[in-house]
């Protein structure tokens, strides 16, 4: 079991979003989507939520929703070193021994796949945590922008650890395919470990940073849930959200 009094979930958001500037700001059904994925974390309920943001606006708006926020380096390079600053900043006597970390930009994320993610630290030898979804949909399997977690789950086993992640799956690879979800949870001295590596070939050939975990011999879990939250990257997706969201607070 993972106590959640020495677990905290961090969720990254900056501003500087390529595609859809401003986007943690960006209003659903008038709540700011940072609020969104604060409150989805909350009711996870594995731990203190703290939102790690690169703008003082973004944690302006999550502190008058009554949530906890800290600002970071506007220049970090990454939601994991921003997650590992904010760490570093707000617990400097490290009472965290477990951190979630969850993208800004998940206004949907099922609160149960925050705690399937989180419960997969609790398997012998795992350094890092994250989940997958199965893909049935031949326009997924094929979408270089869907990275795939290569791990031998099944409809029978639930977890297991990363051989790979890729963009493009092998001419030929068979089902199950897993549509890999952008939510880590790690040890400790896991996060802090790998955010000192430097960036690996593969990790900059695939712009994938869970290939540096893997390239410098990290375990990574990869955990079965039941479906993909919607990730808001363009406005189109915006719109999908604020009709999913339309009845939720």
């Amino acid at each position: 079991m993972i106590d959640h009094q020495n677990t905290i979930v961090v969720i990254p958001a900056r501003m500087a979003s390529k595609r859809l500037p401003g986007k943690p700001m960006a209003d659903i059904n008038g709540t700011p989507m940072i609020v969104h994925v604060w409150r989805r974390a909350q009711e996870a309920n594995v731990g203190h939520v703290l939102v790690a943001a690169a703008e003082a606006e973004i944690a302006n708006a999550v502190r008058v929703a009554g949530g906890d926020a800290i600002v970071t380096d506007a220049k970090l390079a990454s939601g994991s070193d921003r997650v590992a600053a904010a760490l570093a900043l707000r617990d400097q006597k490290q009472q965290y021994a477990h951190v979630v970390n969850i993208q800004g930009d998940l206004p949907t994320i099922d609160p149960l796949a925050v705690q399937r993610c989180l419960a997969g630290l609790t398997n012998p030898g795992v350094d890092i945590s994250t989940i997958a979804a199965e893909i049935t949909a031949g326009a997924e399997r094929d979408n270089p922008n869907i990275v795939k977690a290569i791990a031998p789950l099944s409809s029978t086993r639930e977890v297991a650890f990363a051989r790979d992640f890729v963009r493009d799956l092998a001419p030929g690879t068979p089902p199950p395919w897993w549509h890999h979800i952008g939510i880590y949870a790690y040890h400790r001295a896991a996060l802090e470990r790998f955010v000192a590596l430097p960036p690996s070939a593969r990790e900059r050939e695939r712009s994938l940073e869970q290939m540096r975990a893997l390239d410098n011999g990290m375990k990574i879990a990869v955990v079965r849930v039941d479906s993909v939250p919607l990730g808001v990257d363009t406005q189109a997706d915006l719109e999908r959200a604020r009709n999913l969201l339309k009845d939720v607070a």
